[in-house]
C-alpha cells in the first residue's frame, strides 16, 4: 500500500488548533464578562460606602455644633452648684458607711488606762479622705502622748495633731485631737497596752 501524498499542497488536520483557539477565546469571554460584571458591583459598592461616610462625616459635624451648643450653654454657676452638691452627698454617704465598730476596736487597743475619750467626730477633708477629731481627758499630758504615739504606730492614724487643749474644773486636761484614719485590718495590741 503505498502512502505518500501526492498533491501538490500537503493537507493538514487544522480542526484540532481551530477547537483550542475557540476554547480560549470562549475562556477570555467569560473571564471578561464576569470581570466586568465584578467591576460593576464593586463601583457600586464603591458608591454607596462613599455616601455612607459623607453621611457619617455629616453626622459628626452635626453632633459637634450640638456639643459645642451645649458647652456654651452651661452655666457655670449652676453647674459648681451641681458639684458641690454631689460632693456632700458622697460625704454623706461616707460618713453613713463609717464603720463605728472598727474605730471602737481601734481605740480599744491603743487607749492607755489613763486617759478617757469624751466625744468622737468624723470630719471628710478636702484630699477625699477622711480625719477623725475626737476630745481626751487626762491627768497627765505624758498618757496622752502616748495615746497618741499608738494611734500612729498600729491604730491606723497619721499627721495626729492636737487643736486645743484645756484643763477643766475638775483639773482633768482636756486635749482636742485630729488624724487621718484610714479603715483598714484590726490593728494588734500596742506593745505594753493594758489589758480591759
Amino acid at each position: 500500500m503505498l502512502r505518500t501524498n501526492l498533491s501538490t499542497r500537503p493537507f493538514y488536520n487544522e480542526r484540532l488548533v481551530y477547537a483550542v483557539l475557540a476554547v480560549a477565546a470562549a475562556l477570555v469571554l467569560a473571564l471578561t464578562a464576569f470581570n466586568m460584571v465584578r467591576l460593576s458591583r464593586l463601583t457600586s459598592e464603591q458608591a454607596l460606602l462613599t455616601e455612607s461616610i459623607r453621611s457619617a462625616e455629616r453626622e459628626v459635624r452635626q453632633t459637634e455644633d450640638q456639643a459645642r451648643r451645649a458647652r456654651t450653654a452651661v452655666d457655670r454657676k449652676q453647674l459648681e452648684k451641681v458639684v458641690a452638691a454631689a460632693r456632700e452627698a458622697n460625704d454623706l454617704i461616707d460618713q453613713r458607711t463609717f464603720s463605728w465598730t472598727g474605730l471602737l476596736n481601734r481605740l480599744e487597743t491603743t487607749l492607755p488606762a489613763d486617759v478617757r475619750i469624751q466625744s468622737i467626730k468624723p470630719v471628710p477633708d478636702a484630699r477625699g479622705g477622711l480625719d477623725v477629731a475626737m476630745v481626751v481627758l487626762s491627768r497627765r499630758p505624758e498618757d496622752i502622748e502616748t495615746f497618741v504615739d499608738r494611734l500612729e504606730s498600729g491604730a491606723g492614724f497619721s499627721e495626729t495633731v492636737s487643736l486645743a487643749e484645756s484643763t477643766t474644773t475638775d483639773g482633768l486636761l482636756e486635749v482636742t485631737l485630729q488624724g487621718r484614719y484610714m479603715a483598714g485590718p484590726k490593728p494588734r495590741p500596742a506593745a505594753g497596752g493594758e489589758e480591759r
